[in-house]
């Protein structure tokens, strides 16, 4: 009998059944038959079982924070095709400090601020845009210097200066020589404002104030020989008249002593208005 109980188990451990271990005594307490044998026929679970729960994965490390931002906003424009003002003015006065805007500052942003926007940024390696956004300008400030009045205003257009008392009252030719402007004022209200020029440090124009002697339509100085169309007289040989050396060179030349004219429309007009004994001031 042993030996078939002996058969059972090694049977039971090669199937991969659990064994119960026999009992000792019996149901009385006293040496008996050994209890029967039992043999579970569950299956023994061990770690490979493939029906256990599989460990744990570890966690996943989270994508990169740079990788799943949003691209960078373009940088802001300032300025652009058809804006105007000082703010533009400075624009081209910057970049023609450095040989990319060859005209004077108009104020205006056209074609030729387009393009030389476009050059100064192609040559900086940044977006050739045309327009003058927050970076462009920051490169255009950090390679220029501010630019003083008559760089802003190489061409003439500068806003006239605050009148002299002495125009407040009458008709009256207010000149001031520090905003090259010259306004024509009855009682105290402009009518029109003009660009001028003066005389050189050799040839200064006279301040103070005076009033029209005369006026001459087709003048021709006698001194220089040279035209003096629509003349009006304020100090010896001194007047104001149109100038065409001034309406072709600008700033880049001076007069003889005279207030020179630019505009040839505005300066008829004038002349027409103007009559002798009408004041004229000087100023700074």
């Amino acid at each position: 009998m042993w030996r078939s109980v002996t058969a059972v188990v090694v049977l039971a451990a090669v199937s991969g059944c659990t064994v119960q271990t026999a009992g000792t005594s019996g149901p009385s307490g006293t040496s008996a038959e050994p209890d029967p044998i039992h043999i579970s026929t569950a299956p023994v679970e061990t770690p490979d079982d493939p029906k256990l729960p599989s460990p744990e994965k570890p966690a996943q490390p989270a994508k990169d924070d740079e990788a799943t931002k949003p691209p960078a906003p373009p940088p802001k424009v300032l300025w652009a095709r058809g804006d105007q003002g000082r703010d533009v003015r400075e624009v081209q006065a910057r970049l023609r400090q450095i040989a990319w805007f060859f005209q004077a500052p108009t104020g205006t942003y056209g074609p030729a601020t387009v393009a030389a926007v476009k050059g100064f940024q192609g040559k900086r390696g940044l977006p050739q845009t045309g327009q003058t956004d927050s970076v462009t300008w920051r490169r255009l400030l950090n390679m220029t210097s501010e630019p003083g009045k008559w760089e802003l205003y190489a061409a003439g257009d500068q806003p006239a200066a605050k009148p002299d008392p002495r125009c407040m009252t009458g008709r009256v030719m207010c000149i001031s020589k520090t905003s090259r402007t010259l306004r024509w004022m009855i009682d105290g209200r402009t009518l029109s404002t003009m660009d001028v020029r003066f005389g050189s440090q050799y040839t200064p124009t006279r301040e103070g104030r005076f009033n029209v002697t005369f006026k001459s339509r087709h003048h021709v100085s006698t001194l220089y020989d040279t035209p003096m169309p629509y003349a009006m007289f304020f100090s010896g040989g001194q007047a104001v008249h149109y100038s065409s050396d001034f309406a072709a060179t600008g700033y880049n030349g001076t007069s003889h002593g005279c207030v020179n004219v630019r505009d040839e429309a505005k300066i008829a007009a004038l002349f027409a208005q103007v009559r002798s004994g009408d004041k004229v001031v000087v100023y700074w």
